[in-house]
This record gives structure tokens, sequence and C-alpha cells, in this order.
């Protein structure tokens, strides 16, 4: 590996840290980042390996260049991930932190389910999949933050 290729892929890791968030006290870290660079935090509760719904949510808009764009300049991005197949297995700890977070944000086990909250922790906004393309989704949250 050359010197370029090195830094692209530290500042790559730098950057995927600020924005979006894996390990147990990830809510946390991200509400840190939300009053630094005065944002709001998209935490999106996903059976990633098992709901129908979240797997095309997660390919056909989440995935998109257009709407990684629109949430990174405008959000921090919380994944709160329970996948059921072995292989995928989270952590004990991380297991029960996201049931805690699903206890208080989530407490009907519908997946997925995205909330919008601010840097408080105060709920702006609840949603879900919807057929929709990349830019429609984007104006559907904007629409829910704007209620």
């Amino acid at each position: 590996m050359n010197f370029k290729t090195i830094l692209i892929s530290f500042f790559l890791v730098l950057f995927a840290s600020l924005n979006s968030f894996s390990q147990a006290d990830q809510l946390e870290k991200a509400t840190q980042v939300a009053k630094e660079q005065n944002k709001l935090i998209f935490m999106n509760f996903s059976g990633s390996d098992w709901c129908r719904s979240c797997i095309l949510l997660k390919k056909t808009i989440l995935d998109t260049p257009e709407f990684e764009s629109f949430v990174n300049k405008e959000f921090v991005l919380v994944d709160i991930d329970f996948p059921r197949k072995k292989k995928n297995r989270l952590s004990k700890e991380q297991t029960q932190y996201n049931e805690n977070l699903a206890e208080k944000y989530n407490r009907d086990g519908q997946f997925p389910t995205i909330i919008i909250l601010d840097s408080d922790l105060n709920i702006i906004a609840k949603t879900g999949y919807k057929r929709l393309n990349p830019s429609q989704y984007i104006d559907h949250i904007k629409s829910q933050i704007n209620k």
C-alpha cells in the first residue's frame, strides 16, 4: 500500500466514525456529534438479515448515493440492528444495548422503524419503509421533520 492509499483509507474510516456508530455506546456518541455539528439523529431499527422491508429500505433508499449524501449533511446515523442468523450475531453487550434502545424508542417492535431525534434525544419524527425512490423518501423525511 502506498501512502496515498493509507491516507485515503484513514480518512474514510474517520468520516464513517463521525456519521455512523455500531458500538454499544453509539447513541451517546451520536448525541455528542449531533450537538457539535448541529445535526439531528437518524436512528434506524432494522432486522438486517431477516426483515424483507428492512432489506428493501437499505437496498433501494439508504444505500443510494443520493440518500447517503442527504443523511450525511443533515443527520448522524445510528443503526440499531437485530440480526437473527448465527453468522451475523451481535455481542451480548450490543444485543442488550439494542434491546434497551428498542424498549425506549421502538416499543411496538416494528421493523424497519426510523426515529428522528434532536440532540437532546427528543423524538421529532417516526417512520419506516415506504415504496418511494430516494428523492421521494428524502422529501418524506423532510416533511416528517417539518410537521
